[in-house]
Order: C-alpha cells, then sequence, then structure tokens
C-alpha cells in the first residue's frame, strides 16, 4: 500500500470515529432533552471550559446543546421544547430539577428543528437564527452597539451591555413575558404610551401570547388589573400607599409584597418586595388568567402555590353586575346593594347575576319641584370598592358634602392613604371581604334611610324586651346559684382556688375569648401546649391574640397554669411574651398573649424549607434577643426567675423576627439570695436540660444557660438536637468532635453558609459549648454570654467537655431513669 492511501485510510477512519462521537452526543442529548435533565447540568461546549458561563461576546454563540447559567447559578438560558411539542424555544427558566421557564424570546416565531443559535449580531442585536441563518427573532434596538454582551443576571434578567461604558441598552425585564420576578418593574407610561406587562400563555404547552394581561392603571389612585381581550377579569382594587385594599391577604408587613411608585410624572413602577432573596419566588399568570405567586420547596421539590387571584368565586370582575355585591361567604353569593332590586329575577333567581340590579326608588335630586327632606348616604362597612371611581384631595366632610349636592354622584368613600373617591357610574365589582376592606357611602332617599332606621329601631326594641326578659330569668336563677355555693363571681376572679390573686392582671370574660376565637374552632389552632391548646383570636377593637386554654377535663396543668399567671404578669421586656390577661371562671380557666404572626422558632429551623428564611444576621438577632430575655429574668428584673423549659418551640416571633421567650408554666423564682435549688420533680424537655437537674434536681441560672447553650448550636446548625443522629452522637457532642478537629465551620446550617460567617461561626460555637460544659460552675452566666457573642470579650476560654458527650438521645451512663424526647411546651418527669 502507498503512502498516499496509508494516510487516506487513516483519514477516513478519524472521519468515522469523529461522526459516530456525534452520533453518541446527539442520542445523549435527545435522551436528556426528554427528561429536562441535561439544562439543569448544561455546560457551554462552545467556550471549552467547565465552568458555568453567563456571558455571551461579539464573536460567541449558544447552539441546542449549550447554555447560559447565571453568576449565582439560580437562572438558566437554553434552548428547550415544552411538553408534548417538537418546538424549540429561547428561554429563561429556574435552575432547578422541575423546568421553570419564566421568559420565552421567540414566542411567536417558535424553530422547527435543533439548528437554532443564539448570538449578537453585526449591528448589535441580539438574535435568534434558524439552521438557514435567517433572523427568527430580534432585539431590535435602534442605535448600533459596536462592543456589547449579553449576560444573564442572577435576577433572572437578561441584559445588553454596552461594554465602553457598561450602560444596558436592552434587558429581558422591559419585555415580560407571563412571570413576574424580584426587581422586574410593570410599568405604564402615559408620556411614551408604553407598556411592561405580563401576558399569559396560550395554553400550558404553548408560549405563544394568549388572551390574559397584567397592566397597571396610572390613575391618582393606581390599580392593577388582570385583562381577558382587552376587558377586565380581575382587580386588586385602588393601592392606599402599601397595599392594594381590594386583596385582603396584602399587607406591607408580609413577607412578600408589591410595591407601587412614581419616579416621573406620567410614568408609574410597579414591583415585587422580598424580604429574604434567598427564597424562590415568582408571581405567574398562567393560560387561564389566574395570578398566582408560587415558592420553591427544597424538601418536597416542587413549586408551591401561597396566593392565588381567584381563590374563590367573587374574585372574577363584576360577578354581581351593576350595583351588585358579592360575598363568597353567603349563599347565593349575589345580592342587591340596599336601595337596589334584581334587574331581572327570573335570571337572578337562576343564578345568572351578570345583569346587576337596578335603583328602586328614584333619588330625590332627580326629581322636579321635589319637597321634602334631601338623599342621605348609607355606609357599608367592609367592602372592596367598586371600580370607576373619581379621585379628589377634598378632606372627608368636604368629600360628603360635595358629593351630596351633586345629583350624579351616586356613593363616596374615604378610605385611610387614600383620601376622597366618589362614583358618578354603575358600582361595578363590588364585593364583601371576609375581613379588611373599607366602607362605601351609598346614595339613598331619605325614606329609604328612614325606612332602615325603622327597622333597626323595631328590631332593638324587640331585643331590648327579650333581653330585659332573659336578663330578669337568668339573675334569678343566678342569684339562687350564688346563695348556694356561698360565693360570688366578683371572688373567683380576684382570688383564684389555688391563692394566686389576680387583681393586678386584666381578667377577660369567657364569652369574649370565645367569640375571638370562633368558639375555639379548630382552624384557630396555633399549636398544643403542655396543659392544652392554643388559638389565634381576634378581639372586638381589633387586636389580635393567642389564647392558651386549660382543659376543662383534666386536672394536669392547673400549678402551671397559676405559676404561670404569678410570674409572667409581673415582667415587662421586649424578648419575653407579653401576658394581655387571663380568665378564670368556673372550670375554665385561659392566658391571652399578644399574637405573635410568626409563630415559634421550631417551625423555621427543623424540617421545613422555611429555614432560608432565617439568614444568619436574622439568627443572630434571634441568638442575642433570647440572651438579653434571660439576663433579664436572671439580674434585671425585680425578681429572679429560673426559666427551666427553654427550647425551640417555647421562643416566638413577632413580625420583625424579634424573639419572644414563652411558657412560663414551669419557671422559678427565687427569693433572697438564693442563688440554686433542689426539687423531686423535675421537669422540663430532655435534650436541654443539664446534667445536675436531670440526675440530681438541682437547678440554678446555670440551668438555663446549659439550655440556651443547646439551643444557641441549633439555630447556629438548623438541626435539633433531641433528633441529631450522627455516629450515635448528639448535637452537642458532634459539635465537641467538629470543634477538637478544628472544622467547627461545618456545623453551620449549609443553606445559609457564607465564607464571611466563619468567624462569627467560630465565636457562636465557643460560646455554645462554654454553655454545656458538664460543671455548672464552669458555664458563663448570661451577662458573660452577652459581652462574649457581642464581642465585648474577644479572647475566649477554651470548653471543656460538654454533659452527656458520646451518649445518644437522652439515656445517661450510669443512671436508671428512662425518658423519651417530648416536643411539647411541657414535658414532665417525675424523679425515682
Amino acid at each position: 500500500m502507498s503512502r498516499t492511501s496509508y494516510h487516506r485510510l487513516i483519514m477516513d477512519v478519524v472521519s468515522f470515529i469523529v461522526v459516530l462521537l456525534n452520533l453518541i452526543a446527539i442520542h445523549v442529548y435527545f435522551r436528556q432533552d426528554a427528561n429536562q435533565a441535561f439544562i439543569g447540568n448544561a455546560r457551554s461546549l462552545k467556550f471549552g471550559v467547565s465552568a458555568a458561563i453567563d456571558t455571551i461576546r461579539a464573536n460567541e454563540s449558544l447552539r441546542e446543546t449549550e447554555a447560559l447559567i447565571s453568576n449565582g447559578n439560580r437562572f438558566k438560558l437554553c434552548f428547550y421544547s415544552p411538553s408534548n411539542s417538537s418546538r424549540r424555544y429561547l428561554g429563561i427558566m429556574y435552575n432547578v430539577p422541575v423546568m421553570t421557564v419564566v421568559w420565552v424570546a421567540n414566542r411567536n416565531k417558535p424553530l422547527s428543528d435543533l439548528s437554532g443559535t443564539f448570538q449578537i449580531s453585526s449591528d448589535g442585536n441580539l438574535v435568534i437564527l434558524d439552521g438557514r441563518k435567517e433572523i427568527m427573532w430580534s432585539t431590535n434596538i435602534s442605535s448600533s452597539v459596536t462592543n456589547s454582551s449579553a449576560v444573564l443576571l442572577d435576577t433572572g434578567n437578561l441584559v445588553l451591555q454596552d461594554n465602553s461604558n457598561g450602560a444596558y441598552v436592552w434587558e429581558s425585564f422591559q419585555h415580560a413575558s407571563d412571570s413576574w420576578l424580584e426587581k422586574m418593574k410593570i410599568v405604564t407610561d402615559l408620556i411614551t404610551d408604553e407598556k411592561n406587562m405580563l401576558t399569559s400563555w396560550t395554553s400550558p404547552d404553548d408560549p405563544a401570547p394568549g388572551s390574559f394581561t397584567v397592566t397597571l392603571e396610572p390613575l391618582d389612585v393606581p390599580q392593577s388589573f388582570v385583562r381577558k381581550n382587552g376587558s377586565p377579569y380581575w382587580r386588586t382594587g385602588p393601592w392606599n400607599g402599601q397595599k392594594y385594599t381590594g386583596v385582603p391577604s396584602m399587607s406591607s408587613q408580609y413577607r412578600y409584597g408589591v410595591k407601587v411608585f412614581s419616579d416621573t410624572p406620567g410614568t408609574l413602577y410597579q414591583t415585587l418586595i422580598l424580604s429574604n432573596s434567598s427564597v424562590l419566588l415568582y408571581v405567574l399568570l398562567n393560560s387561564s388568567g389566574s395570578l398566582e405567586q408560587k415558592v420553591w420547596s427544597d424538601d418536597n421539590k416542587r413549586w408551591d402555590v401561597t396566593w392565588s387571584s381567584t381563590s374563590n368565586e367573587c374574585d372574577m370582575y363584576g360577578k354581581c353586575g351593576p350595583f351588585g355585591s358579592c360575598d363568597a361567604q353567603d349563599r347565593p353569593i349575589c345580592s342587591c346593594l340596599r336601595g337596589f332590586e334584581p334587574r331581572s329575577k327570573d335570571e337572578w333567581d337562576a343564578g345568572n347575576w351578570t345583569s346587576g340590579c337596578s335603583r328602586k326608588t328614584r333619588l330625590q335630586c332627580e326629581q322636579n319641584n321635589f319637597v321634602g327632606k334631601q338623599d342621605e348616604f348609607l355606609k357599608v362597612e367592609g367592602m372592596k370598592l367598586p371600580d370607576h371611581f373619581i379621585f379628589s384631595g377634598l378632606s372627608e366632610e368636604e368629600c360628603r358634602d360635595v358629593c351630596l349636592i351633586n345629583c350624579s354622584c351616586i356613593a363616596y368613600a374615604y378610605p385611610p392613604g387614600i383620601g376622597c373617591l366618589q362614583w358618578t357610574q354603575n358600582l361595578t365589582d363590588t364585593q364583601k371581604l371576609a375581613y379588611g376592606g373599607d366602607g362605601l357611602h351609598i346614595r339613598l332617599t331619605h325614606s329609604e334611610i328612614a325606612e332602615k332606621k325603622q327597622y333597626h329601631k323595631a328590631i332593638i326594641v324587640t331585643a331590648v324586651v327579650l333581653g330585659f326578659i332573659l336578663v330578669t330569668i337568668c339573675v334569678y336563677f343566678l342569684l339562687k346559684y350564688l346563695c348556694y355555693r356561698g360565693y360570688s363571681e366578683e371572688s373567683t376572679l380576684k382570688h383564684d382556688e389555688h391563692g394566686v390573686k389576680l387583681e393586678e392582671l386584666s381578667t377577660f370574660r369567657f364569652m369574649i375569648l370565645s367569640n375571638a376565637t370562633e368558639n375555639f374552632n379548630r382552624a384557630k389552632k396555633l399549636g398544643q401546649g403542655g396543659f392544652g391548646l392554643v388559638y389565634k383570636g381576634r378581639l372586638p377593637n381589633g387586636v389580635e391574640i393567642a389564647v392558651k386554654r386549660l382543659a376543662r377535663s383534666s386536672n394536669q396543668g392547673v400549678e402551671e397554669f397559676m405559676n404561670e399567671v404569678e410570674v409572667i404578669s409581673r415582667l415587662q421586656h421586649r424578648n419575653l411574651v407579653r401576658l394581655l390577661g387571663c380568665c378564670v371562671e368556673s372550670e375554665e380557666k385561659m392566658l391571652v398573649y399578644e399574637y405573635m404572626p410568626n409563630g415559634s422558632l421550631d417551625a423555621y429551623l427543623f424540617g421545613s424549607h422555611m429555614h432560608k428564611l432565617l439568614s444568619w444576621k436574622t439568627r443572630k438577632v434571634i441568638i442575642e434577643g433570647i440572651c438579653r430575655g434571660l439576663l433579664y429574668l436572671h439580674r434585671d428584673s425585680r425578681l429572679k426567675i429560673i426559666h427551666r423549659d427553654l427550647k425551640a418551640s417555647n421562643i416566638l416571633l413577632d413580625e420583625a423576627f424579634i424573639p419572644k421567650i414563652s411558657d412560663f408554666g414551669m419557671a422559678r423564682i427565687f427569693g433572697g439570695k438564693d442563688d440554686q435549688a433542689n426539687t423531686t420533680r423535675v421537669v422540663g424537655t430532655f435534650g436541654y436540660m443539664p446534667p445536675e437537674y436531670a440526675l440530681r434536681g438541682i437547678f440554678s441560672e446555670k440551668s438555663d444557660v446549659y439550655s440556651f447553650g443547646v439551643l444557641l448550636l441549633e439555630i447556629v446548625s438548623g438541626k435539633r438536637n433531641s433528633s441529631f443522629d450522627d455516629q450515635q452522637l448528639s448535637l452537642t457532642a458532634y459539635t465537641w468532635k467538629l470543634w477538637n478537629e478544628g472544622k467547627i465551620v461545618n456545623l453551620m446550617d449549609v443553606d445559609i453558609f457564607d465564607s464571611g460567617t466563619e468567624d462569627d461561626i467560630v465565636r457562636y460555637a465557643n460560646v455554645g459549648l462554654l454553655c454545656v460544659q458538664e460543671t455548672a460552675a464552669d458555664r458563663p452566666n448570661m451577662s458573660t454570654v452577652l459581652s462574649m457573642l457581642s464581642s465585648e470579650i474577644l479572647e475566649l476560654p477554651r470548653p471543656k467537655q460538654p454533659a452527656f458527650h458520646g451518649m445518644h438521645g437522652s439515656q445517661s451512663t450510669g443512671s436508671s431513669t428512662k425518658c423519651s424526647v417530648n416536643n411539647v411546651s411541657i414535658s414532665i418527669v417525675e424523679g425515682r
């Protein structure tokens, strides 16, 4: 064989191998694309590097098998096909196991094969080219930029920037798809008549623009609309500076919300706010026209819908027609406003309410030469205000007077934060809200108002007469009962049968608390303590409360109940839960606390994706707040109090995640100069008990220091001490092991770990180990602990071996006591 033939044979073999490898690559690609798995691990093949790349430059392109990954690994940009479709689109999506597309470039022009490329064209535009190099999509910027690059930011925003000055000449956030991300602005500009709005997909598998849009109406008082083919489909109600008044679940104090603002005349912006950017959250306008707030759950590997704009029938725009009011709690859901009746009774009775209602009686101002009393206004409370209002900067009194003298003004309102709103058209999309809402003043004739007043008067008179008869009967039997029992209700409220005086503590009537909790509805249950259930309630003045109710059928917990009344009623500190009062009526015993909207600390730390809401900064605030609360109990209050049951479930969090120590049923007051005491009744929760207390019943302020040390290590690690399982070590022993190996930074909760916090982790772990030392005398007091945490003491002593080192659970060598872990708020162990 000649040398030339030999070389040709070698080249043919090489070419065959290259073709074979390409076929294998395409086969693997199709398998991965079918499972949507290749996207999560996509790397740029063209650039020949192993690290994720977030930028395309002028001489580079993105092909079908390649992806851009944002710098923080949160988003990716790549070609993809929707389910049940072979069409190819370029999309931005979350970098999670479930394909979640939040922006699509070529919505109207999908590719038909795998030949697409994404690049910067010669005129500086971003373009998508098909296999024939025809432009399927372009950014269409008019000004040419010669030196530019495209970057996928970790916010999910794809930007085209001028490399000469770093300015953005185009960004995907200004051309929204169907998803609303943090820092993305929904915009309406009256000057340029331009809008940035959400547009739904045609169907879940077709990203082409659908029928629904989300727009911001830049009136003097903004509203946000979902529109279907241009017509209103859902409405937020007016913005009052903090929230949309027609969305009762919205509040400026919620962890997630919106902000509406204007920085230039004629332009209005609406942006999404996240208090914790580590949480994956976005708002989707789905193909059915519903806005959905979705939060990623790491535990379940799925998106949880935490809010929907169409949770009930009344959320649909104009459900009950003009002058109709919708109430999802009522049946039927539609009724006419006072002074109005169904326009078509047959349609109304058949459940077709679209024709709405009409006025029963002509307004007096509409009647020529009418002599008599003028029209008046009837106030209806708790309403989602109707659409088509007119804003004017009048005072509340002026608002009423101006509306009264204008016969075309049929209603007015004066909601807080907004001011005077008036209506001259039909009252459309009016809704009775389950909570919240505003007062709507509806114009009626004097006779209708008088008729209503007479009706109410008759009801009041009848109620008074029946009430008088009922009270007389009740008083008669009550007097007989009191004479028989030999004591009065006043003595019951002033002195409990256990000897605790209640004069200095506010007392609540049982019926007040029963009404506040909707008769102790199970839906109002917040949790369960050692002696009964805890319910959420709302007092008549609107104050939210937590009600702790002792089980009537049980004698357990009575001593703890009275102990908590005696202890906490004398304490006032920002890191202690505030006791508002109690109820002691007959067999009922209840404690009333301030309501903590964020619940207990253990709900965030253990077994929930919510632990990501606790950043290291927040955890430091919680740790130092608990420390200050204990310092107050031990040293700064007029009483010296040992809590004896400090644990994560007994730490409550307010709306700003400020910690409040709760559950003082096990607490003990020290008198005089006493430093420690002994008990034959060991109470508390194993895993948080120091050895001298669990084994010998000796407790002191160092008992709380030990519990605080365990709690500190739980907050740092995000792991529960009692359920920790690493080679049969407890959390304290595991921490000791890491300390001795010089790997203490591994203790940190991995989901919030940041290399910049390493010094903090070492310091806090050191303090935690000092607090759980076996000998009580070796543990620092809370004053010293606070100085250590705040770095007032720079050089920390080396900790000694912690108590229960090397033991698992709650079993102790040399002790015959057996017990189990109990995570309710009170657990009691009788000593042998």
